[in-house]
């Protein structure tokens, strides 16, 4: 997945979103900091939201329904992954990958994943906690061949 293509994903689900949180078009132009206007165009599609707004909506609302199933799951990790591609992260639990995600390499200590939806991998360890996390397959697999050799 592309910022561009995040962000084409957020503008066609924005209204859905606003609706799920029971927000007004007023009440959620000021929580994702844009006016009512721009609002209104990016809801009837004349509009795109921008990658800052996109961020702030997948940040503001991480558990929404709708952003989860349009995204594979935590908003956030595509956004970080996209944002900082190929840079191990502060360890993170997940929920283990039960849903979006297929399994592409384990071994006792770590599991290689691949999303679903966004198509990125990422590496956890035994206790669930993303420590790796990119949209380059063959620097996943690098990364994992690393991890799991010693």
């Amino acid at each position: 997945m592309t910022k561009e293509e995040i962000i084409l994903i957020i503008s066609e689900k924005l209204r859905l979103i606003r609706t799920e949180a029971g927000y007004t078009q007023d009440k959620m132009a000021t929580v994702i900091g844009v006016s009512k206007k721009t609002l209104v165009q990016v809801e009837k599609g004349r509009v795109m939201a921008g990658w800052t707004t996109s961020v702030a909506i997948c940040a503001l609302f991480k558990d929404s329904e709708t952003l989860m199933a349009s995204l594979g799951g935590e908003p956030l990790e595509v956004i970080e992954t996209i944002a900082r591609e190929g840079i191990d992260y502060r360890k993170e639990k997940t929920l283990g990958g039960k849903i979006w995600w297929k399994d592409i390499k384990r071994t006792d200590e770590y599991i290689l994943q691949q999303n679903l939806f966004s198509k990125h991998y990422r590496i956890l360890d035994a206790e669930d906690y993303r420590i790796y996390s990119s949209f380059d397959e063959e620097s996943s697999h690098k990364r994992f061949d690393e991890l799991t050799v010693g």
